[in-house]
């Protein structure tokens, strides 16, 4: 179904699916096509309100009776490391980080593949094959990097040299990076390359002056999302508003079905940025 403001991008709803992080609950998104001259100034605002990028496309979760899914950000000015993260710091700083632009590679295929057979095997991206992985990383209209993560490089033929360990399709955003979407080498899960790749950009958009760090939905109850909650300075939009998390333990993934307003709504109340011609 197609919802829409005169002279405004088109918002569209899709059909109920199972929902990937509460077992037994659907997943409905809204959602709008990225394109044109004004793509990069509508991904920053609607990064703003929650939504998230996909390829050429922004959505949020809209369900029918459930408002669980909250977009988390980190202030980074406030962020302080625990103890935990400082050890995991120093456990990976001797990995380079390489920029690169947003094209993708074998190598880079090879480690996703690897990822999912290990963390995500009955996911829905389980099926992904190397050209739809391309375009997961290719097709974007806006300002996007891919962050490797690689071993040192050495001279001699050190099989351990140059090694592709963590890979992070980033977005630039006018107020933060946002984490699009990452993967790492799963075989030694004490170097907590997951949590290594976040303190990371933390570090990148402290440099870059920019405030903020967007980390994709929190969901209150999901053991795939716990990890999150351990930043410190995490922001959750809830409500039309980014606050403070404050304890986890407070928030509830329980059903509110008269929380939800509709979708006309929903969409009326959207900002959008004054787009170009």
């Amino acid at each position: 179904m197609r919802h829409s403001l005169p002279h405004a991008p088109q918002f569209y709803v899709t059909a109920p699916q199972p929902c990937p992080y509460l077992h037994g609950r659907a997943e409905r998104k809204l959602f709008t096509a990225l394109a044109g001259s004004g793509a990069s100034e509508l991904n920053n605002a609607l990064s703003r309100q929650g939504f998230r990028r996909s390829q050429n496309v922004l959505y949020r979760p809209s369900c029918e009776s459930c408002v669980a899914c909250m977009s988390a950000r980190i202030r980074v000015a406030d962020f302080q490391p625990s103890r935990t993260q400082r050890r995991i710091l120093r456990r990976n700083g001797h990995l380079r980080r390489l920029a690169t632009s947003a094209w993708a590679t074998e190598e880079q295929y090879d480690l996703f593949r690897a990822y999912l057979d290990q963390r995500h095997a009955d996911g829905g991206m389980a099926d992904m094959d190397i050209f739809e992985f391309a375009a997961m990383i290719e097709e974007t209209p806006v300002r996007t990097r891919v962050m490797e993560y690689r071993t040192p490089q050495a001279p001699q033929l050190d099989p351990a040299a140059d090694r592709l360990m963590a890979v992070c399709l980033t977005d630039v955003l006018d107020d933060g990076l946002s984490l699009v979407y990452s993967f790492y080498d799963t075989a030694d899960a004490s170097a907590s390359l997951g949590t290594y790749v976040i303190l990371d950009h933390i570090e990148l958009a402290r440099a870059a002056g920019l405030p903020f760090v967007y980390l994709g939905y929190w969901v209150p109850g999901s053991r795939k999302m716990e990890y999150k909650a351990r930043f410190s300075a995490l922001e959750i939009y809830k409500g039309g508003v980014w606050q403070p998390m404050g304890d986890p333990k407070l928030h509830s993934s329980d059903i509110h079905p008269l929380s939800i307003d509709p979708i006309v709504e929903q969409v009326a109340r959207i900002t959008l940025p004054q787009m170009r011609g």
